[in-house]
């Protein structure tokens, strides 16, 4: 398979997966591009947030907005927070390894995972 397809096919499930789940950036696109494409896990993790600046979960949004799901406020408020905090982490990952910030990675979402069958 070509890396256009590759990528095409990488974001359109990811695109299922977050109109469906509200997950798709850090979940599917981060972990395809480093076992399909080979990237590193920094340049994973940086490509990902690239193409959050262009509005491409916008229809999905209006969908849920247009059925009342959507709380403006809050989403603003945790965009500025993501706006900041992404930087700083940008800035800490910069600093590790590859293998500590993939660790890292592998750490959060065995926690969200447990949390999410487990927890309430």
């Amino acid at each position: 398979m070509t890396e256009i397809v590759i990528c095409l096919l990488i974001g359109i499930v990811a695109g299922i997966l977050g109109g469906l789940l509200g997950i798709g950036g850090g979940i599917i696109i981060v972990p395809a591009l480093v076992f399909f494409l080979g990237f590193s896990q920094c340049q994973a993790q940086g490509t990902t947030l690239a193409l959050m600046v262009p509005p491409i979960g916008l229809l999905a949004a209006l969908t849920y907005y247009n059925n009342g799901f959507v709380d403006l406020k809050v989403a603003g408020i945790i965009c500025i927070g993501f706006f900041i905090g992404g930087f700083f982490g940008a800035k800490i990952a910069m600093c590790l390894s590859n293998n500590t910030l993939q660790r890292l990675f592998g750490i959060v979402f065995l926690i969200i995972a447990v949390k999410m069958i487990f927890g309430k």
